[in-house]
């Protein structure tokens, strides 16, 4: 977008009291110079806006350029209504404030609302657009209110001054529309040469929406928008459409997929659940048949035979090894009579093999193999004391 500092001049005479604009000529007013303020330095974030009335004693600069779009807004809204408005003065005291810019490569603008009778005269204004035009300064004015009286007289102004198409005059009469709305699609929001950008984008959204509100012939378009005003904004909204439908069919297929293969899964889990649970009890009952056999062992004449009894019941188990177990090893050698000199005292005890065997993982001393075990010992214990 073209790089400009731009001057706008607001009407704040007592004419703006007047209600044939909704809400009132002065709040219309206040509305548009926030749209205009935002597309300037949103077109370029190096161009710089000022605000001043035209009305009163003198015309008043209240913002100079500035890229602060809140001091501008702030400025606006305390605009006080008073006196006549002064259009040649103002547009020469907004050709000095653009004369001081800092960035010399801004082109000079001025907009100027025009909501009162002009005082004065077509050859005064014919002069002053002249004398802008050599300084290379633009001038769009928004002529409202009193169209009837002015519309010559600016027509005439906007002829002197224009300069490849680079000035513009936009005339709205009263009515119920809004003046923003108005200002949405003209050249002085959209920019030289109906560039896009905050412009085209209102623009197009602005005759979407009247397009819809009036029935006409917008809704014949897709998204409500005529492609030929903005064929950038209609190709992005259908290919933001077809992105929309694509993930939503993407999403919808995941859906499809997750539930066609959830069926399974439960059975499945469970399997690993029982195949965990499966493993637990084979192992304890390694374990359990591992202690019966080496108490097997123990009970024969031959003390060397608990060794071979533990060698061949580790190889036929594949999962344990007596030998890696020291509380294991421990538990077997008191059952066996292997162990230091109190192991028969407590080989004896049942409480305390009760202990030792509660204490080995996946041992079951209530198993009945091992409480068969148990009582096979007791048994002998009780003959050897007899004997």
């Amino acid at each position: 977008m073209v790089l400009e500092a731009t001057v706008i001049c607001l009407d704040n005479s007592e004419w703006m009291r007047n209600g044939d604009y909704l809400p009132s000529r002065s709040e219309a007013q206040q509305d548009s110079v926030n749209l205009i303020a935002a597309a300037k330095t949103q077109q370029n974030p190096e161009s710089s806006v000022a605000v001043m009335t035209s009305a009163g004693r003198s015309p008043e600069v209240l913002v100079t350029l500035t890229q602060d779009l809140g001091k501008i807004l702030k400025a606006v809204h305390e605009v006080k209504l008073i006196g006549q408005g002064h259009f040649v003065q103002a547009l020469q005291v907004a050709q000095l404030a653009l004369k001081h810019r800092q960035n010399k490569h801004q082109h000079q603008r001025i907009v100027i609302f025009v909501g009162t009778p002009l005082q004065e005269t077509g050859d005064e204004l014919v002069r002053t657009a002249k004398r802008l035009k050599k300084n290379n300064v633009a001038v769009d004015v928004i002529n409202f209110g009193e169209e009837t009286v002015n519309t010559e007289r600016l027509e005439s102004f906007i002829n002197a001054i224009n300069t490849n198409d680079n000035s513009h005059l936009i005339t709205v009469p009263p009515g119920p529309h809004i003046l923003s709305d108005i200002l949405l699609s003209s050249p002085i929001v959209v920019g030289e040469g109906g560039a896009g950008g905050f412009g085209a984008a209102a623009a197009a959204s602005a005759a979407a929406a009247a397009a819809a509100a009036s029935g006409g012939a917008g809704g014949e378009f897709d998204f409500g928008i005529d492609p030929s005003l903005d064929p950038e904004l209609a190709l992005a909204l259908r290919l933001s459409m077809e992105e929309e439908r694509a993930r939503q069919a993407r999403s919808d297929d995941t859906t499809g997929g997750d539930n066609g293969g959830s069926a399974p899964a439960p059975a499945g889990g469970d399997g690993d659940v029982m195949m965990g649970e499966d493993d637990e009890l084979q192992r304890a009952i390694q374990m359990s048949m591992a202690a019966e056999a080496a108490s097997n062992a123990a009970s024969t004449p031959a003390p060397a035979a608990s060794k071979p009894a533990t060698s061949t019941a580790a190889p036929s188990d594949g999962d344990i090894d007596m030998n890696d177990d020291p509380e294991l090893q421990a538990a077997l050698q008191m059952s066996m009579g292997q162990g230091q000199a109190p192991a028969p005292a407590a080989s004896s005890d049942q409480d305390f093999l009760n202990n030792v065997l509660g204490n080995l993982p996946g041992v079951d001393p209530n198993d009945p193999r091992i409480r068969s075990v148990m009582e096979g010992l007791n048994k002998k214990d009780n003959k050897d004391e007899k004997k």
